[in-house]
């Protein structure tokens, strides 16, 4: 038995027990799910919770207007994704040549962890020093991931890819939930800290997503074996070219795996309003008046609802399908976009969420599983490279689009209906896809 295909197959097993092979590689699964556990803190607290109406007020100091200030995040939110898109394929392809996923995936992590830890350094008004430093903290929080999602093959069996990886979500959504009730606690209550103030705690907040994230890497560093690769070692040089001469060949081949392919699209698309709703939220109920603190109380209720509802999804797509049980958390966010064109209070800002926490990481856990059932065998870095990358260049468009609507017609409620659209296209293409088709076509030779 080849050594990658033992690795896969034990991988799934999370419970302890059996022999000490087995035992190892449940604890390389556990290790692998609780990294997101740690870099959900990054998603959930700055980029979902505090940072967007951090910049929001950088930008109305600096003279702009309200609406002008939404808009602008929209712009920084797309042009951070572009920057990570651009870079996730080539170190996919690079790492399946060179090997070292794990390396990569340190590099990133760490270059996303110290610039988080920068922002305590942007000054009053100063949101381009803020954009370009968002920039680079969400390169390397894209770019870790590519590297993570590409491991999850080598830690779970093809029959437990759903299993893992909706636990994957489900503890990110713990942990993410966990610290950003601590920040809601500093940034409602500042004084009970010792605090001097709000803007204090937002900054301390933004330190203790960097701490979080590198304390809770250290399981995957520690227990996650580095897959195989062939012994070939080419230099840096030769590792990037050859890199970017397989990206694209990529280009090329992807295109031979029809269904992969049409489901990437459809990802592309609905992922796109997913980001973009997660992205704008707070920054657009910031601009109707929704004060920080009930945004940021409304996010930590939904951290915790979006536990059993990841976990119940991954149970729903045991009995329906992934691809059905997709189908019908786009439904849902549909409905979401729709709806928050009325949005007036607060009460409504928490009923949206709660019900966007309810199908959020099902959807985001059954689309990563249902795509590694379609990557071809020793292609999975470079394969999920372009999942990665598909996911960060559908997250420009959306902030994008919402931002010119906003821009165009001075009001962003027409900007967040405009989301809509995303998911309903996103949805048409993917009730398209025939997946046991897909995973046939990614079967190694021989095996089914």
């Amino acid at each position: 038995m080849k050594r990658g295909s033992a690795e896969r197959r034990g991988g799934g097993a999370l419970d302890l027990g059996g022999a000490g092979g087995k035992r190892a590689v449940g604890r390389a699964a556990r290790a692998w799910v609780m990294y997101d556990w740690a870099n959900s803190a990054f998603i959930t607290v700055v980029a979902a919770a505090l940072y967007p109406p951090f910049f929001r007020s950088l930008a109305t100091s600096a003279g702009m207007s309200e609406t002008a200030a939404t808009a602008l995040w929209g712009y920084v939110s797309a042009a951070a994704l572009n920057a990570a898109a651009v870079i996730s394929p080539a170190l996919g392809a690079t790492s399946d040549h060179t090997g070292g996923k794990k390396r990569y995936l340190a590099v990133l992590a760490i270059l996303g962890i110290a610039v988080t830890a920068c922002f305590t350094l942007i000054g009053e008004a100063n949101w381009r020093l803020a954009a370009a430093l968002y920039l680079l903290a969400t390169v390397g929080f894209a770019g870790a991931n590519v590297f993570y999602d590409s491991l999850l093959p080598h830690v779970a069996a093809r029959g437990d890819l759903d299993r893992v990886s909706s636990r994957g979500f489900a503890l990110g959504y713990v942990g993410g939930g966990i610290l950003l009730s601590l920040n809601m606690l500093w940034v409602s209550r500042p004084e009970l800290f010792g605090m001097p103030g709000r803007d204090f705690a937002i900054r301390a907040s933004f330190v203790s997503v960097s701490v979080w994230w590198a304390l809770f890497s250290i399981p995957l560093f520690r227990h996650v074996p580095e897959p195989p690769v062939a012994p070939h070692r080419p230099d840096a040089g030769a590792a990037i070219v050859e890199g970017l001469r397989r990206l694209a060949a990529t280009l090329r081949e992807i295109r031979r795996y029809r269904q992969l392919f049409l489901f990437l699209l459809a990802f592309w698309v609905y992922t796109d309003g997913v980001g973009t709703i997660v992205r704008m939220a707070t920054a657009y109920g910031h601009e109707l008046g929704i004060g920080i603190s009930d945004m940021v109380a409304a996010l930590v209720i939904t951290q915790f609802v979006g536990i059993p509802f990841t976990l119940i999804f991954s149970r729903v797509a045991g009995r329906v399908g992934a691809k059905t049980a997709i189908l019908f958390t786009l439904v849902v966010y549909a409905c979401v976009s729709g709806l928050a064109y009325f949005m007036r209070t607060p009460a409504h800002f928490y009923a949206l969420a709660v019900v966007v926490a309810t199908v959020q990481g099902g959807c985001q856990a059954l689309s990563r599983s249902l795509f590694a059932r379609m990557v071809p065998s020793g292609k999975e870095a470079e394969f999920f490279g372009f999942y990665s990358s598909s996911a960060k260049f559908a997250g420009v468009f959306g902030p994008v689009v919402f931002g010119a609507i906003a821009h165009a017609t001075g009001q962003s409620r027409l900007g967040i209906l405009s989301v809509l659209l995303f998911f309903v296209v996103g949805a048409v293409l993917l009730s398209r896809v025939d997946v046991r088709e897909g995973e046939l076509a990614a079967a190694p030779p021989g095996r089914v």
